[in-house]
């Protein structure tokens, strides 16, 4: 149980999390321990990378991890090596998340899709009657797509210049498929691609332009660094309502949190741990 204020000094009952990813940053581990240290749990967050992904999973089971975030590129070569896949990691075949039920002697491993997840909570307040215009076609653009399909919204295009993924996503989802945005226009237009990402190469461009930004009616950035990208910021300029990758990266986090520790944090705390791991990013 929570004991409010600071967490209890690590023993051997700490229970303890981690990440698997080819390059790890420090957004979970600092999202994670903010939050255990608020609410006063006595568990450790740390990241982790692997050459041996079947050995790192195995040693998730065999030390007690109680839980295991997963990115690129294991998200999908994971899938054979845990107990149980819940439907929303099953749907787009890729998991983000693994929790360790200890009551198991020797625990069994569950894997979810957080990024999923939390992609539908939040498209709950757009109208599925809406087309969805969606650029990307990689992983994360699957697991938008599959969010958005599986909560009614039927029609929409993919657009991708890689022609063998952008098709493959788009006949998965029913959607029609495009190699560029050109003259197309949707009432929700969703960036699931690098551009506006901090750092890249197409850190100050728009992933649409000004024109097809002010006939739109939502626009989703799942870009998550900055949470202000160009496009969320030519959204709200031409007042049209958003949904940010800050918004998404938090609450697949909370999820992931709450399946961890049994404790679902408030907004505010969820809010304040987004803006410290942030921060500290950013730094």
């Amino acid at each position: 149980m929570p004991t409010g204020g600071r967490r209890p000094p690590l023993s051997k009952d700490t229970r303890v999390c981690i990440s698997l990813a080819a390059r790890p940053s420090n957004i979970g581990t600092r999202f994670h321990n903010y939050l255990y240290d608020q609410l006063g749990l006595d568990y450790l967050y740390k990241a982790f990378t692997t050459t041996d992904i079947a050995a790192a999973i195995a040693g998730v089971r065999a030390l007690g991890i109680r839980g295991c975030s997963v990115s690129m590129p294991f998200k999908k070569d994971v899938i054979d090596l845990v107990d149980e896949v819940e439907p929303s990691a099953r749907a787009i075949d890729a998991v983000n998340t693994i929790v360790n039920d200890l009551s198991v002697p020797g625990g069994r491993l569950v894997a979810s899709n957080t990024d999923y997840l939390a992609v539908q909570e939040l498209v709950e307040r757009l109208n599925p009657d809406d087309t969805v215009l969606i650029r990307g076609s990689g992983g994360m653009a699957k697991a938008v797509g599959a969010a958005l399909r599986d909560k009614g919204f039927r029609n929409g295009t993919v657009v991708a210049r890689n022609p063998e993924t952008g098709r493959a996503l788009a006949d998965t989802l029913g959607y029609g498929y495009a190699p560029e945005v050109g003259t197309l226009t949707a009432p929700i237009l969703v960036n699931v691609t690098p551009i506006g990402m901090a750092d890249g190469p197409d850190e100050h461009r728009s992933a649409f332009e000004p024109a097809t930004i002010a006939a739109a009616g939502a626009v989703v950035d799942v870009v998550a660094m900055p949470a202000e990208t160009p496009l969320i910021t030519a959204a709200r300029a031409a007042g049209v309502p958003v949904i940010t990758g800050a918004e998404v990266i938090a609450l697949q986090a909370a999820e992931q949190f709450e399946r961890y520790t049994g404790v679902r944090p408030t907004r505010e705390q969820v809010a304040a741990a987004s803006a410290f791991s942030r921060q500290v990013a950013m730094a």
